[in-house]
């Protein structure tokens, strides 16, 4: 965490040289992820590996870019993070205070919903190659949650975690389409949270109203939690993703 706050110092003693917008920009849009999931949790560091489906997320994001260079731009994210399964217990499973005994059959449920809002600076834009860094504040908010056929314990989280944020993006002249990543990423004591996509974008309408760009790629999220609200979670969220994005 102490790493974050340095990050952003140096970002805004630098800001007095990073670009801005020309004009002020609103870009809204949406995503669609399909994901494998995998890992387990528990009250404590032997977490239990469960037996997930696999599920769809969606995230949605407006962002603010304006021409005031010392001022950051705005970016705010709303991602779900779910997912669900059964599992016979090969060995006994403790959760919430409750025993559940090897050879039990359990439903597991887990939700760790996030809301990112960041904070970035344009270091480079010249029409062509983009790149922005800045810091996330992610607060998630959710629950994991146990449950038999006679008995059911849950687990919730509410924190609020700082990372470092990039993204930019590489456009391949004369065709519309461009190269892209993204980075959130973040480590304390035991813990870490990793959120990182590429992919390829296509610039569809491109006018003085309104541009429409679509975009494919792969993203992968990489969650480790140490006694996090009594919580312990190692967990892996990755597969393809489709978007649309409006830039007004």
């Amino acid at each position: 965490m102490k790493k974050c706050m340095g990050v952003l110092g140096s970002l805004l003693l630098l800001s007095t040289t990073v670009q801005a917008d020309t004009v002020l920009g609103l870009y809204a849009g949406a995503d669609y992820w399909q994901t494998q999931v995998n890992g387990g949790f528990a009250n404590s560091e032997q977490t239990q590996a469960f037996n997930f489906e696999d599920a769809s997320q969606q995230s949605f994001y407006l962002a603010l870019e304006h021409p005031l260079p010392l001022l950051p731009n705005l970016r705010i994210q709303y991602q779900t993070l779910e997912a669900q399964g059964n599992t016979l217990l090969n060995s006994t499973f403790t959760f919430g205070g409750v025993n559940y005994i090897q050879g039990t059959n359990i439903a597991t449920e887990l939700d760790l919903s996030s809301t990112d809002y960041v904070l970035y600076y344009e270091v480079l834009d010249n029409g062509l190659i983009t790149l922005d860094l800045g810091v996330t504040a992610k607060h998630l908010k959710g629950y994991a949650s146990a449950r038999s056929a006679s008995v059911g314990t849950i687990q919730d989280i509410n924190q609020v975690v700082p990372m470092l944020y990039v993204d930019t993006r590489i456009g391949i002249l004369g065709t519309g389409l461009d190269v892209f990543a993204t980075a959130n990423a973040t480590r304390w004591q035991d813990s870490h949270l990793y959120d990182a996509q590429a992919g390829i974008g296509y610039q569809l309408v491109d006018n003085l109203l309104i541009d429409l760009r679509l975009k494919v790629g792969y993203r992968t999220v990489d969650l480790r939690l140490d006694d996090i609200d009594d919580l312990y979670a190692d967990l892996q969220f990755k597969g393809a993703f489709a978007g649309v994005e409006l830039h007004f």
